[in-house]
């Protein structure tokens, strides 16, 4: 059993959603122009935070997006608590190991239920990372955790699902 399998996300309608919702709702969105070009991308940021005690720990916010080509989309996101995580390299490396674990369990899923047609979106996990800042140091390792999974890696500035959207949820 995966640690996915009971994963809840939320949107702006709706708290609790299951995978199989979210597939729902992604295919219905899919379905209302099948001429258009889509683009599902799944990043993760997150922040260390403090709870009542003082005690730090990290929350990982994971965003799955839905995006039509020039008409905008949707999203869902997905809060997750850890603790022990002490470095930055650390934090970055949770945050793509999460988006990778997070795509490997949804896009099968997905994909089952388009019928096997996955071609009718392009996929891309969005790393929260870029050139400018403590990060740029870590690109070409994260890109190729991404890489040697058999996805698409994406920084910043094009990495939007992890530095906007899952960004807005910290």
């Amino acid at each position: 059993m995966s640690v996915m399998e009971n994963a809840t996300f939320n949107n702006s309608v709706s708290h609790d959603l299951k995978f199989e919702d979210i597939i729902c709702l992604i295919k219905e969105f899919l379905d209302e122009d099948e001429s258009a070009g889509y683009k599902l991308t799944i990043g993760t940021d997150s922040e260390v935070k403090s709870d009542k005690k003082g005690k730090k720990y990290l929350e990982l916010i994971t965003a799955i997006v839905i995006y039509r080509k020039g008409y905008g989309g949707r999203y869902f996101w997905r809060k997750k608590e850890m603790a022990n995580v002490k470095t930055l390299r650390e934090k970055i490396y949770q945050e793509v190991l999460l988006s990778i674990e997070t795509t490997k369990y949804f896009v099968p899923e997905l994909k089952e239920k388009l019928n096997g047609q996955s071609d009718r979106y392009d996929l891309e996990i969005h790393i929260d990372v870029g050139e400018k800042g403590e990060t740029r140091e870590m690109i070409k390792e994260v890109t190729g955790m991404v890489a040697g999974n058999g996805f698409v890696a994406k920084t910043k500035p094009e990495s939007y699902a992890a530095s906007n959207v899952a960004d807005r949820h910290v």
